[in-house]
């Protein structure tokens, strides 16, 4: 990508000018970026996969579970028991230093590769650089990575570093394997609050933020590490509570668990509490505070279901009075099984429960009657019969099974079907 602005022509112009790596540099990068294994074989051998050095030990259960040294070139050596010869690995190598005004993060990509009897072999070379200016203005410069979505160091070693888009590639938001311990910062950065300490934070992220953003550096000086990292890390409205959290930082507040206290924030708003009392929003325990306000606001939406329940229920009724009313108190029987329409919604969700069908939601049938057949006043079937046909669409036992009475209720209501056409006949 060409350079444009004034600010990413002069950071091409910087980048052709960083030292290269030294050879401290690389040597560290090689050591750390790594673990280092002594292979253990069958008959007790060990090979070490730095410099290839064999060996038998005198204490094998003892290497096997502490580690080992190896006596050649005195690396330290975690056990690895395996047939393999060959091993690869890629991991990513930082140095964070300063070039004119700018913050500089250097990402080296490593690959190793150890077989054993042989020395290992490394490389390493440059594929990103995030350089910021005091003002928190981010650019990068960077090798072109391949078009895979699944790997994340398809680098292409051969293209150039030049200047690359900042936002939406997750390739440039790399997590180092170790870090070059002498590091260089701008005085900008020390200015803000930053006292070489990350909080588990990633330098790029924390620099960007504190030198481009008044409240992330407020909450790095007055100690909130939890909520800075929150911040930058998730998508928080840090606006919608900064008031709530100058309240806790002038009152020695540390906010622990953010996502916890952002919730018992928004449940205090619920309850219309004031957020900027420290009664509220410092808690002793935020834990049992926040699950109070919940079991109390879990009450209240029960609370609120159940009127709404009762008010759609209310209202159903109304709608089958209007619909099936007409047929209201109509009742058949052949001396043995007494058929009668259902009356109400509740009537006919309690049908439902006892007789373990899913009759209880059929008051919405525009054109069909629900009727229970029972003998003695103990519900043997529930009946539907069809208001276009008049004849029965179905009945159904417990459990939706038939009865030793099924074919005889179907034909009792079949035979009384005038009863029903003359109620809609009159209506």
């Amino acid at each position: 990508m060409k350079p444009r602005t004034p600010i990413q022509k002069e950071v091409a112009r910087l980048s052709k000018r960083l030292p290269k790596l030294t050879a401290t540099q690389k040597a560290y990068a090689f050591r750390h970026c790594f673990d280092h294994y002594a292979i253990k074989r069958a008959d007790g051998t060990n090979i070490c996969t730095e410099c290839g050095h064999s060996w038998k030990s005198d204490h094998d259960l003892a290497d096997t579970l502490c580690g080992c040294t190896c006596p050649h070139c005195g690396i330290r050596l975690e056990p690895l028991r395996t047939r393999k010869s060959v091993f690869r690995e890629n991991e990513y190598f930082s140095i964070i230093t300063t070039y004119k005004q700018y913050q500089v993060i250097r990402f080296f990509f490593v690959k190793s590769r150890y077989k054993a009897g042989q020395a290992a072999e490394y490389s390493v070379f440059e594929v990103v650089q995030r350089w910021i200016a005091p003002n928190g203005t981010a650019t990068t410069i960077a090798r072109l990575r391949g078009m895979s979505m699944f790997y994340y160091d398809l680098w292409m070693k051969d293209s150039d570093m030049e200047i690359r888009p900042n936002g939406g590639l997750l390739a440039y938001d790399i997590a180092p394997a170790c870090t070059y311990p002498r590091q260089r910062f701008i005085p900008e950065l020390k200015r803000n609050g930053f006292k070489g300490d990350y909080h588990h934070m990633r330098p790029y992220d924390l620099f960007k933020s504190i030198l481009s953003d008044s409240r992330a550096e407020t909450l790095l000086k007055t100690g909130q590490y939890h909520m800075l990292r929150y911040y930058i890390h998730s998508f928080f409205d840090v606006e919608k509570y900064w008031a709530s959290i100058k309240i806790c930082i002038r009152n020695g507040y540390n906010i622990s668990d953010c996502s916890m206290w952002k919730d018992t924030i928004d449940l205090l708003r619920h309850f219309g509490k004031d957020t900027n009392n420290p009664k509220y929003v410092c808690p002793p325990d935020l834990k049992a505070e926040h699950d109070r306000l919940m079991k109390r606001r879990n009450l209240q939406m029960e609370r609120e279901r159940r009127e709404q329940k009762r008010q759609k229920t209310i209202e159903d009724e109304k709608k089958y009075l209007k619909a099936k009313g007409i047929f209201f108190g109509l009742v058949f029987s052949d001396n043995l099984i007494s058929v009668k329409v259902i009356e109400s919604v509740e009537e006919m969700m309690e049908e439902g429960r006892l007789m373990h069908h899913c009759v209880g939601d059929y008051h919405n049938r525009k054109n069909s009657l629900i009727l229970s057949a029972t003998i003695n006043g103990k519900r043997i079937e529930t009946v539907e019969v069809s208001l276009k046909t008049f004849e029965v669409v179905q009945s159904r036992g417990v459990c939706n099974s038939d009865t030793e009475y099924h074919d005889r209720i179907i034909d009792l209501v079949n035979g009384n079907a005038n009863l029903i056409r003359k109620r809609m006949e009159v209506a």
